[in-house]
């Protein structure tokens, strides 16, 4: 073994093309080093001289002494704008939100008598007369406010107290939105406020208009279904206020009949934007855990990564059956069942029908008849007293392919409004007795939104193929269930 104190050269050593490769690694990080220490020098300079060209201008600017007492020709000086308003009782002089020590060190709180953060008003402004309902994204309550009496509602924004990453984004989105949107057919935020605990997130409420009914409690209750130029109205009304949303790139992602409101003036808004958010287009990757299951469209169901405004005007469709029927359209138990019922009321998707729909992920568990006995719509024979032209927008809506669906503009030129009779005056409108203003709603039936973060149930393999037997057996009193192979 050599016993000289130098390195010992290892069989692994590099040649003299490594050494080359090394020496020039290393030059050129030493050569980023300096350049970007050269641009940090240059930037402390520019703000260097930032700083002193300020000072310049600002004893430029100043009043040379004397002027205000010698120079009769001076103007008076500026006044310096207060920055917090006085408070309406205490000596003269003291702002509101300064809190002197006995040193004189006087603080100025962000917050004003109650303690409110920022621009933001105290919910005690508001006082609560009655809970109308909870839903996934919060509860929301009837009150009225102290200062002019109007009565709103008061929706407090559901927050895991346990989680520490803040304001969740669904919170952050209704809130944007609401923001932005100014439409008859869209519910109008007055503003948000918050609770005298400002350090708990959790006291953060929405103050949204009230109306007095939700198209799902009033078809709950009607003893008959609405007349046809009800129908018209109301689905002209919602059409509007879709094509409001999606003409400012916005999806709502989760209408439904509770989800639409009704004041006693006839005049329906889309609400509950929890689930709402931007997009561009073309769409970016989405999640399709979103839309309540019974009006859930089949490309979430098979689980389509990118979609649009189509998931919107497939839940308008079944809306517009619902209104007929007064129950939802599509009452299926999961997934599964969902898509039976789908397919059973829509026919059995092709590559006619519904082209590139076997890419879809869930697509693939699948098992469906090669040829279909019977396949089509059964939209005619379910709603027998609909006119041709309803048929047709309802078909319209309601069709497998996404591309095929007309949007929420064309949906508003569709000759089945134009046919006799003509959509009623929102003035001429039946009135309801206000559940909202009473009590609060307990529902069983409708299935919650989903929540974000919850893994869908697996579809699995599914077999398709007996559906249309199973359809003629319903037909003679029977009924018909999918089998998981």
């Amino acid at each position: 073994m050599s016993t000289t104190t130098g390195k010992i050269k290892s069989r692994w050593a590099d040649d003299e093309t490594d050494a080359a490769l090394e020496a020039q690694a290393k030059k050129e990080r030493e050569e980023k080093k300096r350049q970007k220490a050269e641009k940090a020098r240059k930037l402390e300079e520019e703000k260097r001289a930032r700083e002193a060209e300020a000072a310049a201008s600002a004893r430029q600017a100043a009043p040379q002494q004397g002027d205000d007492d010698t120079n009769p020709n001076s103007e008076p000086p500026s006044k310096r704008r207060r920055i917090s308003p006085e408070r309406e009782t205490g000596p003269p002089g003291r702002a509101a939100g300064v809190d002197s020590s006995s040193s004189g060190t006087t603080l100025l709180r962000l917050g004003g008598a109650r303690g409110a953060f920022g621009p933001c008003r105290s919910v005690e402004n508001y006082d609560k007369l009655n809970d109308i309902e909870e839903g996934a994204y919060g509860w929301v309550a009837r009150a009225k406010e102290l200062k002019t009496g109007n009565v709103v509602a008061l929706k407090r924004l559901k927050i895991d107290p346990k989680d520490r990453s803040g304001l969740p984004v669904t919170g952050l989105r209704e809130i944007q939105i609401l923001k932005d949107c100014s439409h008859r057919n869209v519910v109008k935020l007055r503003e948000v406020v918050v609770g005298e605990d400002t350090s708990k997130i959790e006291n953060i409420f929405l103050v949204l208009e009230f109306l007095e009914h939700d198209l799902k409690g009033i078809l709950e209750d009607m003893p008959e279904p609405f007349l046809a130029s009800e129908v018209k109205t109301l689905l002209l009304q919602l059409a509007s206020g879709v094509a409001y949303l999606h003409g400012n790139y916005i999806l709502h992602r989760d209408l439904k009949t509770s989800n639409l409101l009704l004041n006693n003036r006839g005049q329906l808004k889309i609400a509950d934007f929890g689930m709402a958010r931007y997009v561009g287009d073309p769409p970016p990757k989405l999640t399709q855990l979103v839309v309540t299951l019974w009006y859930r469209a089949p490309e979430l169901l098979l689980g389509a990564a990118r979609y649009g405004a189509a998931v919107d005007m497939w839940s308008v469709g079944c809306i517009f059956g619902e209104l007929l029927t007064r129950e939802p359209l599509l009452q299926g138990k999961n997934e599964v069942d969902e898509l039976t019922k789908i397919f059973e009321l829509c026919g059995i998707p092709t590559d006619e029908s519904w082209p590139g729909f076997r890419r879809l992920p869930n697509a693939r568990a699948l098992r469906l008849p090669k040829i279909p006995a019977a396949n089509g719509s059964v939209v005619r024979a379910k709603f027998p007293l609909l006119t041709a032209a309803g048929v047709a927008l309802l078909n319209d809506l309601l069709a497998l392919d996404p591309a095929k669906r007309p949007a929420a503009e064309a949906m508003l030129a569709h000759e089945y409004f134009k046919q006799d009779p003509k959509p009623k005056q929102e003035a001429m409108f039946p009135t309801f007795p206000s559940k909202a203003g009473q009590e609060r709603r307990r529902r069983q039936k409708t299935p919650n939104a989903p929540v974000r973060g919850q893994a869908a149930d697996p579809l699995g393999a599914v077999d398709f193929s007996g559906i249309f037997s199973g359809r003629e057996k319903e037909e003679r009193g029977g009924g018909f269930s999918l089998r998981m192979v």
